[in-house]
Formats: C-alpha cells, sequence, structure tokens
C-alpha cells in the first residue's frame, strides 16, 4: 500500500478548499489559500523524489474496497506517465493562486479559492485513478469548478463560454460512461464478475466491432478535451473570457487529461484499433497544428492568440502520441509538461498587461520595452520556450516528437513541420509589436513594471523552462518504463494484426494441387522400399 501519500495528496486541496469558507477577511482568505495549496505541492515533490525510475508499474498504491457489490474500488496509483502531470498540477495551482491574490480577482475571494482548491481535487484524483469508476467521478468533478470560474470572475461573453465549455464536455463525458458501462459488462461476461479496475479490464476481449464503437466513444471525449480539431471551437471562447487563473489552470493542466486519457485508457484498452485509427489521429493533428497557427497568426485579441497557439502546441501532443513508438510518446508526455509551463507563463503575462491597461488588443501597445524591461525580458524567455529554442523545454519535446512522427510517417512529419515555422512567426510578430517599436499609445508610458509578487509568480517558470531545456534526463527516465510498457500492448497488438494478415493472405491449396501433395508425400516412402 502506498500509506496515504496518494490520498493526502488528492484530498488536501479540498481540506483546504472547506476550510477557506471559514475565514472571512480577504486577504487572510488568500493567504490560506495559497499554504494549503502547498501541502499537495509537498507531497507532490516528494512523490518524485520517491518515485522508482526503474519501475514500470503503479506505485504509492492504495487499494480499498468501496461498493464491492458492484465492483468499485478506491484504487489510486501513479506511475511514469501520470507522476509528472501530478507535478506540473500542483506547481501551477500554487502559481495561480499566487498571482490572483495580488488584485486579479478582487470579489469574492473565498469562494474563488474554494472552487480553484476543489478543482484541484478533480485533478490530481482524475490522475492517480486506477479504478475506471473513481476516473470517471474525478473527471466529472473537475467540470463544476472550472464552469463556476468561467461563469462568475470571467470577462465579457463569460456565461456564453462556460455553458460551451460544459456542453461540448458533457457530451463527451456521456458517451465515454456508456463505453464504460458496455466494457464493465463484458467484463462481466467473461471474468464472472464486476469490476471496474483498468488492468484486468485491458485482459477482456471484444468483437472488433465492439473495440471500436467503445474506442471512438472513449477517443471522442478525450479528443473533446484536448482539444483535437475539429471539436475545438469551444476553447478560444472559454481562453478567452476565463480569468487569468482559470486560463493557466485549463492550458496547463486540464487539456492535458484528453491527451492524458488517450494515454491511459483509450490506446492500452483498445490497441489494436488504436492502430487501425492512426492514420486518421495523425490526420487530424497535422491539420490541427496548422490550422491553429494560421488562425492564431491574425489574431488581434492577446489573449485569443495565446489560445489558438494551444491548438497548435496540442496537435503536437496528438502527433506524438499516436506515433505510437518511444520517441514520440515521450515527447508527447514531455511537450504536455512544456505547454502547461510556457502556456500557462503566457496567460499569467497577459494578466499582468491585461491588470494595467485592460484591454488585450495588440494594436495597443508597442515599445513597452522602454517602460516595464523587466516584464519584456520574461516575455521572450517565454516566448521563445513556446517556440522551442534550442536549450529551452520547447526545443525536447518538439524533438522527440517529429523524430517520432518521421520514424512512423515521414509525410506527417514533413507537414507538422510547417507548423513550427508558423509558430515561430506568429510569436515573433507578435513580439515585435508588443515590445519593440515607438510608444504610440501615450497611456503605455505610465506603465509600472512587475511587482515583487509577479516577479515571485514567473521565477519558477523561468527555472522550470531552463531546467527541462538543459537538463531533460531525470524526467524522461521516469516516464520511459511506463510508457515501454504501455507500448509493449500495442506492439503485441500489432503482431496480432499481421498475423491476422499473412493466414489472409496464404492461397487456399487447389483440389489438384492437394492431390499431388498427397501423392508426393506418398511417393517417398513407397520409393524408399
Amino acid at each position: 500500500m502506498g500509506g496515504g501519500l496518494l490520498t493526502a495528496l488528492v484530498f488536501l486541496p479540498l481540506l483546504g478548499a472547506v476550510s477557506v469558507l471559514m475565514v472571512r477577511e480577504a486577504r487572510a482568505t488568500w493567504n490560506a489559500a495559497f499554504i494549503f495549496s502547498l501541502f499537495p505541492l509537498v507531497v507532490s515533490f516528494y512523490i518524485f523524489y520517491a518515485f522508482d525510475p526503474t519501475v514500470a508499474g503503479y506505485q504509492f498504491v492504495e487499494r480499498y474496497p468501496w461498493i464491492p457489490s458492484f465492483g468499485i474500488a478506491y484504487y489510486l496509483g501513479i506511475d511514469g506517465i501520470s507522476l509528472l502531470l501530478v507535478l506540473l498540477t500542483t506547481i501551477l495551482i500554487s502559481l495561480a493562486l499566487l498571482y490572483s491574490g495580488g488584485g486579479d480577482i478582487t470579489e469574492r475571494a473565498r469562494e474563488f479559492c474554494f472552487f480553484i482548491l476543489v478543482l484541484e481535487s478533480g485533478l490530481l484524483g482524475a490522475l492517480c485513478a486506477v479504478d475506471l469508476f473513481v476516473f470517471y467521478v474525478f473527471w466529472e468533478v473537475m467540470l463544476i469548478p472550472m464552469y463556476f470560474l468561467v461563469g462568475i470572475w470571467g470577462h465579457g461573453r463569460r456565461v456564453y463560454a462556460a455553458i460551451k465549455f460544459v456542453l461540448f464536455t458533457m457530451i463527451g463525458s456521456f458517451l465515454m460512461l456508456v463505453a464504460i458501462l458496455y466494457l464493465v459488462g463484458a467484463a462481466r461476461m467473461h471474468l464472472g464478475r464486476i469490476t471496474f479496475d483498468l488492468p484486468l479490464l485491458m485482459s477482456v476481449p471484444l468483437a472488433p466491432t465492439e473495440a471500436r464503437w467503445l474506442f471512438a466513444a472513449f477517443a471522442l471525449a478525450f479528443a473533446i478535451k484536448v482539444p483535437m480539431w475539429p471539436v475545438h471551437t469551444w476553447l478560444p471562447d472559454a481562453h478567452t473570457e476565463a480569468p487569468t487563473a482559470g486560463s493557466v489552470i485549463l492550458a496547463g493542466v486540464m487539456l492535458k487529461m484528453g491527451a492524458y486519457g488517450f494515454l491511459r485508457f483509450a490506446i492500452p484498452l483498445f490497441p489494436e484499433v488504436a492502430i487501425e485509427a492512426t492514420p486518421v489521429f495523425m490526420a487530424l493533428a497535422v491539420i490541427g497544428i496548422i490550422y491553429g497557427a494560421m488562425v492564431a497568426m491574425v489574431q488581434p485579441d492577446l489573449k485569443r492568440l495565446v489560445a489558438y497557439s494551444s491548438v497548435s502546441h496540442l496537435g503536437f501532443v496528438m502527433l506524438g502520441i499516436f506515433a505510437l513508438n518511444p520517441q514520440g510518446v515521450e515527447g508527447a508526455l514531455y511537450q504536455m509538461l512544456n505547454h502547461g509551463v510556457s502556456t500557462g507563463g503566457l496567460f499569467l503575462l497577459v494578466g499582468m498587461i491585461y491588470l494595467r491597461r485592460h484591454t488585450r488588443e495588440i494594436s495597443e501597445f508597442g515599445g513597452l520595452w522602454k517602460r516595464v524591461p523587466v516584464y519584456a525580458a520574461i516575455f521572450m524567455v517565454v516566448m521563445l520556450s513556446s517556440i522551442g529554442l534550442p536549450g529551452l523545454n520547447g526545443f525536447v519535446g518538439e524533438f522527440l516528437i517529429m523524430l517520432g512522427t518521421f520514424l512512423s510517417s515521414w509525410p506527417a512529419a514533413a507537414f507538422a513541420a510547417s507548423g513550427v515555422v508558423l509558430g515561430a512567426l506568429y510569436m515573433l510578430w507578435t513580439y515585435e509589436r508588443v515590445i519593440f517599436g515607438p510608444i504610440t499609445n501615450a497611456i503605455n508610458e505610465t506603465l509600472a513594471d512587475l511587482t515583487a509578487r509577479e516577479v515571485a509568480v514567473m521565477v519558477p517558470i523561468l527555472a522550470l523552462i531552463f531546467f527541462m531545456g538543459l537538463h531533460p534526463r531525470p524526467l524522461l527516465a521516469r516516464m520511459e518504463p511506463s510508457v515501454n510498457a504501455m507500448l509493449m500492448r500495442v506492439n503485441a497488438a500489432q503482431a496480432r494484426i499481421e498475423s491476422r494478415r499473412k493466414q489472409e493472405r496464404k492461397p487456399e491449396p487447389s483440389l489438384i494441387g492437394a492431390a499431388l501433395t498427397m501423392l508426393g508425400a506418398r511417393s517417398d516412402p513407397i520409393g524408399d522400399r
């Protein structure tokens, strides 16, 4: 058993959420929420330190009967696929709270902190769940606080954006629930008992048609969450209207839950169907990469530009996942972390300049380097990490993804490479328009540079950018065994597919050939006599 570490990790934020509701004074509320967010952060760092990088399976396992009559267990575990996403979640939640307490959120501080901490519990629970029922509960828990964060503390058309986000996600979630129940029913027929245990469900035999429909249900739910083109349309609205902390968590962690779902559930449960669907998902990923970059390039709103860049960056993640080789999958996992750090940092920087100018229109800026040099310098580093400059975090993930994709499908890699160029183009052009040139708007002369709190928020982001870019081995080493174990199921499925194809290609013997074979078989003994 895991000694309760994962339970503490998942439920300490929930305890903090309840506690902040009892605090009356606003400053004390922010302090209490931030302190409670540090507890799971410390636990996640300890888990990272104590994690055995040579073990492929789940570690720190906690498993207890919950609803035995329905085969439901409280089953938590963590492996190399979920470990780093857990660490990213705890880091970004703490930074989001630290930033929001500096003046970004001025109303209903208690409720805001409550929803942020409940959201953290949902995210961590979904990442640690091994029982499908437990996973689905936490998957739905994530939805509720984000709906309120966007709908109450968002901007402009916040209610529209919140409802659109909920409707898209719930449609996918409903289909996934139906697929889970069907899979559990198939397990009952095969195993003689009901179970939601993920490793057991992987052993359930399914007819090809059944597997295809179930994979489609899981894949649609996760594709909406990523989001992949063409089910991405909720994302720009949600990002644009969400408060800064909401955008950071949405981009940094929640979008990764879709890609995580493919790696944890859709591909391991239905590996043969995943192999069959690889060309489709690679094509959709490449379209998303190019489409997201081109739409981002023409956005007049700085936050909306970063939102569309997420569509492009997550296209690379999906491309790496469906390369279905170690280089591609490890690159995809690493890029998930990179995107959380870099895009989370970009949303924080957009929020900081919005607090000063109350506009996100790119045309309203220009010449900011003269007035806010610290802001401009940090913006430059985060922007360069987003476009994958060698030495920074984005380069490692993109390089591994492109390598894995080339080994799997060189045409897909060739088309995806254009997304790298387009990404550099729109990011550099945006930076030039916002930071360089003359100050054309008089109000920009009065801007104040970053405060000590804002610098404190950005320092961990910068540290991660350089550490992940210069020393990726500690992170790659921890994910490698689990990735290889997952790909073993894919390779075994590939071998079964190849075996069936050989059987189908083997010609049926004719009657004359069969007769000659029988005569030949009999002639040797007669000749020997």
